[in-house]
């Protein structure tokens, strides 16, 4: 299985905040994160800005627990869009968009989430959890979006925090399953606090609460953070990525393989 994955710690945070951050999410177990930058056009004209390199705010990454690895750190852009005008942003050329690991969008209405799922170049499609969504989930741009390799994003942080947007994240999550059947789905974090953060297995446990499956909730903080970093890369490329995995080899193959002059001296 994927190593464990949180795709959205703020970036806003001081950089002795997200040290702690990502010392806390390396000993919970989580093998990579990725730090976002978030964009509202609501409150003002704002600009698209190279991101940092992880390298330059942290010069030495923890180790992660259990492994002799050091945690992967990954860039983000999140565009919350509130109006149509927005998303051309998304279809430009940006020389500074191409640069961000994973491409998140956060529609604000029924309309702009079908052209994020529909039309929409992008990794993530944020689901807001902490107030009741304006509108309904329908099964044709959902579906679409499955298909062209796109993930839903549900955020727990909220759900702990106040009981009231637990309900909103419950619910939101609900609808969203019924149509979606627990495919491509997603669950970060958002912590600004490292007591925010939860171990991998709890975030799937909490995944159950969404109404997921065992299996769908494991994946939601594993294989399909990983599907959606591989779709980055994809889009960043223009091309495509290759991923293998070794494929554990049967005990019947292995006896096949062995040649018969040494089958007859082993059972001699």
């Amino acid at each position: 299985m994927a190593g464990f994955a949180d795709l959205n710690l703020p970036q806003g945070l001081d950089k002795k905040s997200l040290q702690s951050l990502l010392e806390a999410a390396a000993h919970l177990g989580y093998s990579a994160v990725a730090l976002n930058h978030v964009i509202d056009f609501k409150e003002k004209k704002q600009e698209i800005i190279k991101p940092v390199s992880p390298s330059e705010l942290f010069p030495s990454l923890p180790i992660v627990q259990g492994t002799c690895k050091r945690i992967k750190v990954l860039t983000r852009l999140t565009l919350v869009v509130s109006d149509p005008s927005h998303c051309n942003l998304l279809r430009s050329t940006s020389a500074n968009i191409r640069l961000y690991d994973i491409i998140a969008v956060f529609p604000k209405t029924e309309k702009l989430f079908h052209i994020a799922c529909t039309t929409l170049d992008v990794d993530l499609v944020c689901i807001n959890v902490t107030e009741k969504l304006p509108f309904y989930f329908r099964r044709p741009p959902v579906n679409m979006a499955i298909d062209r390799g796109i993930y839903f994003e549900l955020l727990y942080t909220p759900a702990i925090k106040d009981s009231t947007m637990r309900r909103y994240t419950i619910s939101n999550a609900i609808s969203l399953m019924q149509i979606c059947k627990g495919k491509n789905i997603v669950i970060s974090s958002a912590a600004e606090r490292p007591l925010e953060l939860r171990g991998p297995y709890d975030v799937a446990n909490l995944g159950l609460l969404f109404g997921l499956s065992e299996s769908e909730a494991k994946a939601a903080v594993s294989t399909n953070c990983r599907a959606t970093m591989l779709h980055g890369e994809t889009r960043k490329s223009a091309c495509g990525v290759v991923y293998t995995v070794k494929k554990p080899r049967k005990v019947e193959e292995e006896e096949a393989a062995v040649p018969a002059c040494k089958k007859a001296k082993t059972q001699a």
